[in-house]
């Protein structure tokens, strides 16, 4: 009984969206148009695999096409199913007005586990796949533009917009139709790393605001700080990565599928995740203490828990002994409604997936610029920049030696200085202004209204109310 009673990760979008309109003064013909999903595509398609033909089923959902076009990754995991894509392109639509990237939300998602292929297989399924989706305008520049998520990644995302070229051959803009594609196939610098440096820069930015970090019972800063990151993949592993060499922070805990990993005096991040490419897990790696049922590691005591895999980890049943008092949500929806009001209850802080996951599909939109622009950011101005920094740096040692001062720059300050901005630069620095205007925008609504209790209602108000006046301006 006590089972029936957790959401599903829909039931848990839609109470969070409620929770959040409750306090808002929307039509209810308006209220509802945000909510519900435009539409869903459900195809089942066949690949003669192994000498015999497989049929697979995929989904692409667009749930809100106030802007166009539509965003959203695309999975490859045994669980996709309707309900979890519409759902997570719900999160999307929110995620990206938060963030202001100008896309409505978009998710798709084909029930395969990509492990069980080998490459050339995978790229014959996936080929189909994107062909079914393009035909109905389903990838297009500018009407839906997917991106990586769970078990794809950067050649998947290639093969896709192969896939789009070949039907498309006068198309200028054909690269465009996907982001996340690896740097020789129109990719941009900073992409595969953005989810995971867009955590980082989420708690950078709220470890700025004393009220904040004392909402939480933290001081100081990051440096020290003991973080729990469940799933080392590419999100957990950069965040991971990011928080412990830059920042000071302390990983004492990496939890994966086979298990976890504790040590009270930090984890080496890039020794863990060799051996996990080496053997498949955690188990046997030589430091720290193994725990075999890795999920009881989340109520661990730490500063920050990080959940950076899958949805609906942390629940109406773990939820009473969870002790963190940060949770910075790297994964789409890792805590479940019910467990999400049992945290609040209890005083936890938790920095929501619509703005912390957020990083992605931020750097998805520099990349979709890029392509559209068919130039690389930099290109234009990094020379002139350097040049006049070296004619300021000129003239001020010319001063200095015809005053006879006897001052110099120190050489770092001058490489440093000296050096224009590149693709990467600029990406990351994109990325830092986005992510902390999004936190500013969400914390005004945390402390200026006193219905407003926890950061993830402050997020939905902010994005459904710039979604709302998206609408209102078509004339809904």
């Amino acid at each position: 009984m006590e089972h029936l009673q957790e959401p599903s990760f829909r039931q848990s979008v839609d109470l969070m969206f409620n929770r959040a309109v409750a306090l808002m003064d929307l039509p209810p013909g308006l209220e509802e148009k945000i909510r519900v999903c435009n539409a869903t595509y459900t195809v089942r398609f066949g690949v003669r695999l192994r000498g015999q033909i497989q049929t697979f089923t995929g989904y692409r959902s667009v749930h809100s096409e106030h802007m166009e076009p539509v965003k959203g990754g695309i999975r490859f995991a045994m669980s996709v199913n309707q309900d979890e894509v519409e759902a997570l392109a719900a999160l999307m639509t929110y995620k990206c007005a938060l963030v202001e990237t100008p896309f409505g939300g978009s998710k798709g998602g084909l029930r395969i586990d990509p492990r069980e292929y080998e490459e050339y297989e995978l790229e014959r399924i996936t080929r189909r796949f994107a062909y079914e989706l393009i035909k109905r305008d389903l990838i297009n520049p500018s009407q839906n533009v997917p991106a990586p998520d769970m078990g794809t990644g950067e050649r998947e995302m290639a093969w896709i917009a192969d896939q789009y070229a070949r039907m498309n051959t006068t198309d200028i803009n054909s690269r465009a139709c996907v982001t996340g594609k690896p740097l020789n196939g129109g990719g941009i610098q900073g992409r595969v790393e953005a989810t995971g440096r867009g955590v980082q820069y989420a708690l950078r930015e709220f470890f700025r605001y004393d009220e904040d970090k004392a909402a939480a019972g933290l001081t100081g800063t990051l440096d020290g700080k003991r973080i729990i990151v469940q799933g080392l993949g590419n999100v957990g592993y950069h965040a991971a990565q990011f928080l412990s060499t830059e920042d000071g922070a302390l990983i004492i805990g990496i939890i994966e599928h086979d298990g976890a990993l504790i040590d009270p005096k930090g984890l080496n991040v890039d020794e863990v995740r060799a051996h996990i490419a080496a053997t498949g897990g955690v188990k046997g790696y030589n430091q720290g203490t193994y725990v075999a049922e890795g999920l009881r590691v989340l109520e661990h005591e730490c500063d920050i828990l990080i959940p950076a895999a899958i949805e609906g980890v942390i629940n109406m049943h773990n939820a009473p002994r969870i002790v963190a008092p940060l949770i910075i949500e790297a994964a789409n929806g890792p805590v479940t409604a019910g467990g999400d009001e049992i945290l609040r209850q209890k005083g936890c802080v938790i920095i929501p997936d619509m703005f912390a996951n957020a990083g992605g599909v931020t750097v998805s939109y520099f990349e979709w610029v890029k392509n559209l622009s068919h130039i690389r950011f930099g290109r234009m101005q990094r020379r002139q920049e350097e040049s006049r920094h070296q004619a300021l740096i000129d003239e001020l040692e010319r001063l200095s030696a015809d005053k006879g001062l006897g001052w110099t720059l120190s050489p770092g300050f001058k490489d440093q200085y000296l050096r224009g901005a590149g693709e990467l630069e600029l990406v990351r620095s994109g990325l830092d202004d986005t992510m902390r205007a999004a936190y500013q925008a969400m914390r005004h609504v945390w402390h200026e209204r006193d219905d407003v209790t926890d950061l993830r209602v402050a997020a939905y108000l902010v994005s459904i109310d710039r979604v709302a006046k998206a609408y209102r301006a078509k004339g809904l």
